[in-house]
């Protein structure tokens, strides 16, 4: 019985060790006090929904060809709503102005409010590495930030795909503690 489980604690490993090496790895999360996923449904459900990117996590292929091959890959990923994701600008500033700005290979001195504010600063990248930190804008602050990094040879690589869904989830988060308690403070 002793060998039995130690044999399955063997076995339990040898799976688990591929399965951790191609995951994405999330880095620190942070929400502003006013952040409300009800405002997030309620400004993407049935619409287009910006991304902004910058950077190239990949400068061995042009960046047009980058955010076009993630464009698809994002998609599939998308958060709960049924929304599109876009990277055209819109035809008139709507207000409040909500988009989701991607800053491949940031400066590690990068603020999300300064994201917001149109600041992208872009630091060295490291080959293999896709690297991103994720702003949820709300006009000029921040709503929700994050980074996000997995091993990657290009914008094909499913482990893009899985680090968008992992990296959406945490975003634009749905968690009830996160939720406005009528005017109560969360805790």
């Amino acid at each position: 019985m002793r060998y039995a489980k130690k044999i399955a604690a063997a076995i339990a490993a040898v799976i688990t060790v591929p399965a951790i090496a191609c995951a994405a790895t999330i880095g620190g999360v942070y929400y502003a006090p006013q952040y409300d996923y009800t405002d997030f449904w309620a400004a993407t459900d049935n619409k287009s929904f910006q991304v902004i990117l910058e950077g190239n996590p990949f400068p061995n292929i042009p960046a047009d060809e980058v955010a076009q091959r993630l464009l698809p890959t994002m998609q599939i990923a998308k958060p709960r709503p049924n929304l599109t994701f876009t990277y055209a600008n819109p035809a008139e500033m709507p207000r409040p102005y909500y988009r989701l700005v991607l800053v491949f290979d940031y400066a590690n001195d990068l603020g999300a409010d300064s994201v917001c504010n149109g600041a992208r600063r872009t630091g060295p990248g490291t080959p293999g590495v896709f690297k991103v930190f994720a702003v949820y804008c709300r006009n000029d602050m921040s709503m929700s930030q994050t980074t996000a990094w997995t091993p990657a040879t290009g914008p094909d690589d499913p482990r893009i795909q899985q680090l968008f869904r992992e990296l959406f989830m945490v975003v634009f988060s749905d968690s009830m503690s996160l939720r406005p308690q009528n005017g109560l403070e969360r805790r």
